[in-house]
């Protein structure tokens, strides 16, 4: 993903909603007590330490909210199936060009964990018969191997010379965002399909691309077996793929952060 050319178009983009010091934490923390008493007594220890490492109670309490929802929740905020209107899928870890040759003009191989994704969009769909945008990857066993219909493809960028250059997560929201726009009724609300340690991340990136109404599909789990052979070397390893995920949300956040804090600059 193009973190920078992200960062610069999110800070236009921002969604109201977002732009709270906790953007996610307020529609998707667990609703059993218990789990409440445990995150709001870890956020209490939290704030003790960073209050006493930083000197500085006041920039402590701002801090603590954000680095607990993005270090410690990592489930995305849910709709129920029947509250959806279409379906947006996101790719995670292709696999190199199984005959080898140029990468940058040989498409990537889709892989296991996009059809992991296939299957559960192919399970939502089967329940809630609305409209698919899905990346390349899962698109092709969507068409392929389900025979799925009215499913559109977000596909990579082929120049004249042959160079193929991948979408962001965020290009593809944009994508799908543009063509939402142009319907009589408006966008409606998105049920957002992602790997496990993903899918948070992909909802609020649909929604930062001017998709507000995002959602995960209440009562479906993501697929959540990384590939060791992804071509892409963070989605090998969780412990890897985290931290790449973290570095991201951070980036994201920075920008909203920033343009409710000086909206004139």
């Amino acid at each position: 993903m193009n973190r920078r050319t992200f960062a610069a178009t999110a800070a236009a983009a921002v969604v109201p909603a977002l732009l709270s010091a906790t953007p996610a934490v307020a529609d998707s923390r667990r609703h059993n007590l218990p789990g409440e008493r445990a995150d709001a007594r870890l956020q209490r220890e939290m704030l003790d330490n960073l209050t006493a490492e930083l000197d500085d109670a006041a920039t402590a309490r701002l801090s603590v909210p954000r680095i607990f929802d993005i270090g410690f929740n990592w489930d995305p905020p849910t709709t129920p199936l029947a509250d959806i209107d279409f379906i947006v899928a996101y790719s995670f870890g292709d696999r190199a060009p199984a005959d080898g040759g140029d990468p940058t003009k040989v498409l990537y191989e889709p892989g296991p964990v996009n059809e992991a994704l296939a299957a559960t969009v192919a399970q939502v769909r089967a329940r809630r018969n609305v409209p698919v945008y899905a990346q390349w990857e899962i698109a092709s066993f969507l068409t392929s191997t389900y025979n799925m219909s009215d499913v559109t493809a977000i596909n990579p960028v082929i120049v004249a010379d042959g160079t193929i250059t991948y979408l962001s997560t965020f290009g593809v929201a944009q994508q799908v965002a543009a063509d939402r726009k142009q319907l009589p009724g408006g966008i409606g609300t998105a049920g957002v399909i992602g790997f496990r340690d993903h899918v948070k991340r992909c909802v609020e990136t649909t929604r930062l691309a001017g998709m507000p109404a995002a959602y995960a599909p209440a009562g479906f789990d993501m697929p959540d077996t990384y590939d060791p052979q992804s071509g892409q070397t963070w989605t090998r390893r969780r412990d890897l793929y985290l931290v790449h995920d973290m570095s991201a949300q951070w980036q994201m956040l920075e920008p909203q952060l920033l343009a409710a804090a000086y909206p004139n600059g």
